[in-house]
C-alpha cells in the first residue's frame, strides 16, 4: 500500500508538473535501491564497481584526460555475423540487423513486450493560436492505455501537437520532452526558438512526456507501462527497461500521426537531449518509420562508444540512480563483466537506423563538460558509416575529429559539436538545413 501511495504522489507531481518533496524523493530512491538490490540478487552479484563521479573536483571525478581513454582497441564490427561470416550485401545486412537487435535486447535495452495494451488517443483540447508570428493550431491528446489485463495500473501518454494553420501534409518534429515546475518560464532566446524555425520552414512540432506513461526512476518499475505488462511485478532479467518504453511511447505517437491529414506520417523526426537524447537514439534504431534522428548530447547509453574511459561509465548506467533506463542484465557489465565484455556497441546502435539519416549533436567541454563524451559519440558516429556505405548512402566521411564549430554534414550521417552547454539549441539552424534535403517536396 506504502508503495502504490508513493507512485500515485510521483504521478501526481508529473500531471501538474511540480517538484516532489524530498520525503518523497527519499522514498522513491529507497524503492529503487531496493528493486536494484533484488535484480542483483537475481543476477547473482554481490558487488557493482562504483562509477566516478561528474564533478571534476572530487577524488574519484571522470576521466578527462584523452590519453587514457581508449586502452581497449576493440570495437565489434557491424557487418561480422555473430558466426564469424562477413556482411556483403544489404540482404546479409538485414539478417545481421536482427542479430544485432537480439543482442541489444538481451544486454543493453530489453525486449518490448511482444503483446502491449493498445492505446486510444483522445483529443482534449484544440487551439487556434501564434507562435512568434506565426499562426498555429494547437492539440493537447492523450493516449489512453488499454489496462484490461491489470486494472490496478492506468497508464496514459500525455503530448502536445502544434502545427501551421490550415496546412495538411507537414513534417513533424516529434521531442521529448519534460514536465516542468509550474510557472516556469523558458529564458528568451537570442533570435527566434527553435519551434519558430521550424515554422518558418512550414513544419510542426509534438512534444510528447516520457514521464506520464513510464516514471524516470526505478521504483516505477512495476507502474506505468512496464508495471502495466508485468502486472504489477518486478521485471526478468531481459525486460525492457525505461529508454525502451520511452521509445514504445514515441511508437504509439507515430501510429496516431498515420491517422491525421496535418501531418506526413513519412517526415516524422524523432528529437531528444540528454537521458531523451538516448531514447531518442533507442527509438530511431528500432522503429524504422521515423525519417531522421536528432540526437542531442546522448552520451553514454545513448550515441558514446560504451568501452571508452572518459566522462559517465557503464558502471554509473549500472548503478541503482540509472539502472531502470536498461535491461537487468545490462547490470553485470558493472561487475563482475567490464563494458569491453559487451557483444555491442554504440556504433551498432546508430548502424541500427540506417539508411536513414541521423545528426548527433553535443555542447563545447568548456561549457556543456566532458561527462557526455562528445568524442565518443563521434567515434561512434564514424565506425557506423560502413553499414551506411553498404547500402548505397554516405556515412561521416572522416575518422578525424573536427574542431568545434565545424559542421560535419555532407553524408547521411552527420555531427557537429556546437560552442553552446547541455542543450540543442545552436546546432537547430544546421539540423534543419541537414533535414531539408530530405524533406524538400
Amino acid at each position: 500500500m506504502k508503495y502504490a501511495v508513493l507512485l500515485l504522489l510521483l504521478i501526481g507531481f508529473n500531471r501538474v508538473s511540480a517538484q516532489p518533496s524530498d520525503r518523497v524523493r527519499d522514498s522513491l530512491r529507497d524503492l529503487s535501491r531496493k528493486d536494484h538490490r533484488l535484480m542483483m540478487d537475481r543476477l547473482g552479484i554481490t558487488e557493482l564497481r562504483p562509477g566516478p563521479s561528474g564533478n571534476p573536483e572530487a577524488p574519484n571525478a571522470a576521466n578527462r584526460d584523452e590519453s587514457k581513454a581508449s586502452p581497449c582497441t576493440f570495437l565489434p564490427d557491424p557487418l561480422v555475423f555473430d558466426n564469424g561470416g562477413g556482411v556483403k550485401t544489404s540482404q546479409q545486412w538485414q539478417l545481421r540487423r536482427k542479430e544485432l537487435i537480439d543482442l541489444f535486447d538481451s544486454e543493453i535495452y530489453g525486449k518490448t513486450p511482444e503483446t502491449v495494451p493498445a492505446v486510444s488517443w483522445q483529443v482534449l483540447e484544440e487551439t487556434d493560436t501564434t507562435v512568434g508570428t506565426y499562426d498555429v493550431h494547437v492539440t493537447q491528446l492523450r493516449g489512453e492505455v488499454d489496462n484490461t489485463i491489470y486494472p490496478d495500473i492506468d497508464v496514459t501518454i500525455d503530448m502536445e501537437l502544434t502545427v501551421p494553420s490550415d496546412t495538411m501534409l507537414v513534417p513533424l518534429i516529434l521531442q521529448f520532452t519534460w514536465n516542468l515546475p509550474a510557472g516556469w518560464r523558458r529564458p528568451p532566446a537570442d533570435g527566434p526558438t527553435w519551434e519558430e524555425q521550424l515554422l518558418k520552414q512550414g513544419w510542426g512540432f509534438a512534444k510528447i512526456y516520457p514521464t506520464s506513461y513510464q516514471a524516470d526512476n526505478g521504483a516505477g518499475l512495476t507502474q506505468g507501462i512496464i508495471g502495466l505488462v508485468n502486472k504489477g511485478q518486478p521485471r526478468k532479467m531481459d525486460d525492457w527497461g525505461t529508454l525502451k518504453a520511452w521509445a514504445w511511447g514515441a511508437g504509439r505517437a507515430m501510429d496516431y500521426f498515420e491517422t491525421i491529414s496535418a501531418v506526413d506520417a513519412d517526415r516524422v523526426v524523432i528529437e531528444g537531449l540528454s537521458r531523451y537524447g538516448k531514447a531518442a537514439i533507442v527509438t530511431m534504431a528500432y522503429d524504422q518509420r521515423f525519417a531522421i534522428g536528432f540526437i542531442g548530447s546522448s552520451g553514454a547509453g545513448g550515441t558514446k562508444i560504451f568501452r571508452r574511459i572518459y566522462g559517465e561509465q557503464v558502471e554509473n548506467l549500472a548503478s541503482a540512480g540509472e539502472y531502470h533506463w536498461f535491461a537487468p542484465n545490462f547490470i553485470k557489465y558493472a561487475g563482475p563483466l567490464t563494458p569491453n565484455d559487451l557483444p555491442v556497441d554504440a556504433h551498432e546502435l546508430i548502424a541500427l537506423c540506417a539508411p536513414r539519416p541521423v545528426f548527433i549533436s553535443s555542447g563545447s567541454p568548456d561549457v556543456e563538460g566532458h561527462w557526455i563524451d562528445a568524442r565518443g559519440m563521434f567515434l561512434a558516429t564514424a565506425h557506423a558509416s560502413p553499414v551506411y556505405e553498404l547500402l548505397g548512402k554516405t556515412g561521416l566521411g572522416t575518422m578525424k575529429y573536427p574542431p568545434e564549430g565545424a559542421a560535419l554534414m555532407s553524408g547521411d550521417l552527420a555531427f557537429r559539436q556546437h560552442e553552446g552547454g547541455h542543450t540543442v539549441g545552436p546546432n537547430w539552424p544546421y539540423f534543419i538545413e541537414f533535414a531539408m534535403r530530405y524533406f524538400e517536396p
